[in-house]
Order: C-alpha cells, then structure tokens, then sequence
C-alpha cells in the first residue's frame, strides 16, 4: 500500500468509493428526520446539540475515509474488506440516532463509531509498512485515533452531565489528530479527487432537500385546505436546492487546497457546509408540517429552519472556495445576499423573498465569472 501519485491523470472517484457512499445517505437520512420530530416537537436546542455532534460522527468517518483514500486507495481485497467493515460501523451508528434524540443514549452510536474507526486504525497501520517518507505519518494516524476510540468507550461507563464535557473534548481531540500527524510529514492528496468527493457528498445532502420537494407534492395530493401553499414549498424546494447546487459548484474546487493549512480549512470547514445542506431538507420538511398543522413552533422560528442552513451554506461555501476565485463584486454582494437570507425570516413571505435572493445570486454567478475562467475565456457557469 505505497502512497499514491497527487499528480495522476484522470483521478476519479472509484466504485467503491460510491458504494462506500450509500450507507452514508442512509445516516444523513435518518439525522435529518430526526432534527425534524424534534423541531416539529418544539425541542429546538435539544434537537440541535444531538444533530450536531451526531452529524460530526458520519461526516467526520466519511471525510477521514476519503483523505486517506485519496493517497493510499490500492483496491485490493483486503482494502475493500476494511472498507465494507467501515460500512457496517455506519450502519449500527445510524440505527442509534434515534435513541440519541429520544433518549439521549450514545451506545449504539458510539459502538458503531468505534467500529469505523478501528477500521481506519487497520488501514493507517497497513499503509504504513510502505508510506516511504509518510511512515511517521501512518503511524501517528493509528496511535491517535486507536486512542480515542479506547476513550469513547470508556465514556460510555460517565454519568450523563460528565458525558457530554468528555464528548467535547474528544472531539476536539479527534479534530486535532490530522493537524498533529500531518506536521510530521503529509500525505499525498490528490487535489481533483478530493473536491470531486467532497462534491459528490453534497449531491448526497441536496437530495435530501429533493426529497422534501417530492413529499410536498405528496401532500398537497391528500390536502384540499393547503395545496397552493404545498405546490409552492415544492417549487421553492427545487429552486432552492438548485441554486445552492450552482453556487456550490461555480468556483474551481481544486484551487482552494494545495497547503496544508488550506487544505485542512476546506476538509474541516465543510462540516458546515454539510451540516447546512442536510438541515436545509429538514426546513423545507417543517414548513410543510407547519402549513399542514403538525408543528408547535411559531411562525419565525418555521422560517429560521429554511434560512438559517441556506445561510449558512452560502457563507460557508463562499468562505472555503468561492472568495479566492471570485471579484470584489461577488465577494461584496454573495456575503450581503447570505446575510439578507437570516433577515427575511422576520418579514412576510420569508419563503418566497429567499428564493428570490437565491436566484439573484446565480444570476451574479453566472454574469461574473470565476476569475481564472474570465482570463482565459471561458464561458460563465
């Protein structure tokens, strides 16, 4: 398992990566109905905190997954069988979400963390039997996180009010673990890879928000009192959802990493950017829920639950990869446009006037182009 070229033409996302990420649709899936009983139950923070650290656990196993594939990826039997094995720890970490926004019990989902992990653990130590120059690396890799998985555990056996410091606290510790490795020598990404993965991801959390559209559809067919309003939540979920995927998808990608410190900026802050994403769906949910009668929460708050992930996309997104690529134009008014998403909440027809903010910001996408592209002619995406 020798470290791959970061060079190499033509690298794409293999097959197994794409298999790798079907379990991954199943736990963001099952996350985002969850913060949606609980924003519809009227258990906002509650709901928060547990989507939040719950969403660190699958985007923080599928992110470690893809960096290391993109350098040491060899595709042999044994690589596949670990990599399933990570597949199956998706699995059980997904069928404990719900007792962790129910009961507040992390088992299930810390079991299933574990195994991931441990997974990841075998693969560090594989790779380093030929990482060359990377071996320091390699190792420091395994040791750090067969630690913290060692430290998951032994959380389980705290009383609740000590669980959720700890819980703090090793997430910042399995945060830290790439910084500290990487210094002794980094491993070789793959610039075109990574972004097309990271790309391929948040297809994953739009289609969610497709989905919202879909069941608004559905129920504007079995409600006679709401179909006007349901038909336009569907519209605006499709038009929303496509914009956020133009603006996402309008700069260079592979420019914004080559450093180490760019490059752990763009794989961290994405976390955000996800997390936005998969939250969006669950807005569009609520207010289908709220035209419907079946939502305790008040109007503004309804409204907050679409814009604040919109929001938080676009300022994420312009932050990791758009602002370096993009004129003082696009970097004043895509911002101010963000911005302008949190404020319409407080007004009428919140819905309508963020997709009307939505399409002017592809429209100043589309009139000014990536810089790079505008210097060599490119068309405007």
């Amino acid at each position: 398992m020798r470290p791959r070229d970061p060079h190499e033409p033509g690298r794409s996302a293999s097959t197994l990566e794409l298999f790798f990420d079907l379990v991954f649709v199943v736990a963001v899936s099952i996350a985002s109905s969850q913060l949606h009983h609980a924003f519809v139950e009227g258990h906002v923070g509650e709901g928060l905190a547990a989507y939040a650290v719950v969403f660190f656990a699958i985007w923080w196993a599928w992110m470690n997954f893809t960096w290391f594939a993109t350098s040491f990826d060899t595709d042999d039997w044994l690589y596949r069988l670990l990599t399933i094995l990570q597949m199956a720890g998706v699995l059980v970490l997904a069928a404990g979400i719900e007792p962790v926004f129910a009961e507040q019990d992390w088992t299930v989902v810390v079991l299933g963390y574990v195994v991931m992990r441990v997974s990841m653990v075998a693969q560090w130590l594989r790779a380093s039997h030929g990482a060359g120059a990377a071996r320091r690396t390699t190792q420091a890799y395994a040791v750090g996180i067969a630690v913290l998985q060692v430290c998951w555990l032994a959380m389980l056996a705290l009383p609740d009010g000590a669980t959720r410091v700890v819980a703090v606290v090793l997430v910042l510790a399995e945060v830290a673990v790439p910084v500290v490795a990487e210094r002794r020598g980094t491993t070789p990404w793959h610039p075109h890879h990574i972004t097309e993965r990271y790309g391929l991801f948040t297809l994953i959390l739009l289609g969610e928000s497709l989905l919202a559209s879909a069941n608004a559809v559905i129920e504007a067919l079995h409600d006679d009192q709401a179909v006007g309003p349901l038909i336009g939540i569907a519209v605006f979920a499709l038009v929303g959802t496509a914009a956020l995927w133009w603006i996402y998808f309008w700069p260079p990608h592979h420019a914004a990493i080559g450093s180490l410190g760019r490059s752990l900026r763009y794989g961290y802050a994405h976390y955000l950017v996800f997390a936005a994403a998969g939250a969006f769906s669950v807005g569009i949910e609520v207010e289908i829920d709220a035209l419907t009668g079946h939502a305790d929460l008040g109007d503004v708050a309804t409204s907050l639950t679409v814009t604040v992930p919109v929001a938080l996309f676009v300022l994420g997104i312009w932050w990791i990869a758009i602002r370096q690529s993009a004129d003082r134009v696009v970097n004043t008014l895509l911002p101010l446009g963000a911005l302008l998403v949190l404020v319409v909440a407080l007004g009428p027809v919140p819905v309508v006037v963020t997709a009307l903010i939505l399409v002017a910001m592809v429209v100043l996408l589309v009139l000014r182009p990536p810089v790079g592209a505008r210097e060599h002619g490119a068309p405007a995406t």
